[in-house]
């Protein structure tokens, strides 16, 4: 099964992301940032005109089905948009898709516990806004203001409102 986990920066993509793949027997994670940064030369971030989300999304998607193909669970994490995932449910057959998103105060308090260089600050309320915009279907989104990290892998893991059909 693919598990597509996103949302914001600074809602636990990466945290989550780990604990379910370590709680599959047989998974890989694919965290989408460390595809995304193999660029070096002529590097642009994400929402940069001229970046490289093409060359990165048939990357992803190859990487994704190679491993499904030998039998892997896949636990990709990256922010996504609407429009994407409606292009990827369209390619991957054995989904759960998972949008993560949190209220201001968290995504806030969230974001100064990383490290100062990876402190999105403002920022981070722009993206949780524009993902409050993008129309999910709410089945596919998890608020965790309220949860820890052992009750939302469990809640991804055991719930099946979140298999796209």
């Amino acid at each position: 099964m693919l598990y597509i986990i996103t949302g914001p920066a600074g809602v636990g993509k990466s945290t989550i992301s780990k604990k379910v793949a370590k709680y599959l027997p047989k998974s890989v994670l694919i965290e989408g940032d460390d595809i995304y940064h193999q660029v070096v030369g002529s590097y642009k971030s994400a929402w940069e005109k001229g970046n490289h989300l093409d060359i990165f999304w048939k990357v992803c998607i190859d990487i994704i089905n190679d491993y499904l193909n030998e039998g892997y669970d896949v636990v990709f994490n990256y922010i996504i948009n609407k429009d994407k995932f409606d292009e990827l449910k369209k390619i991957f057959d054995d989904l759960k898709m998972i949008v993560l998103l949190v209220n201001e105060e968290t995504i806030i308090k969230r974001d100064k516990q990383r490290p100062e260089d990876c402190q999105m600050k403002e920022r981070c309320i722009l993206l949780l806004n524009n993902f409050k915009k993008q129309n999910y279907d709410e089945k596919y989104i998890l608020y965790t203001d309220n949860l820890n990290i052992d009750e939302t892998y469990n809640e991804i893991l055991n719930n099946d409102r979140f298999i796209v059909n």
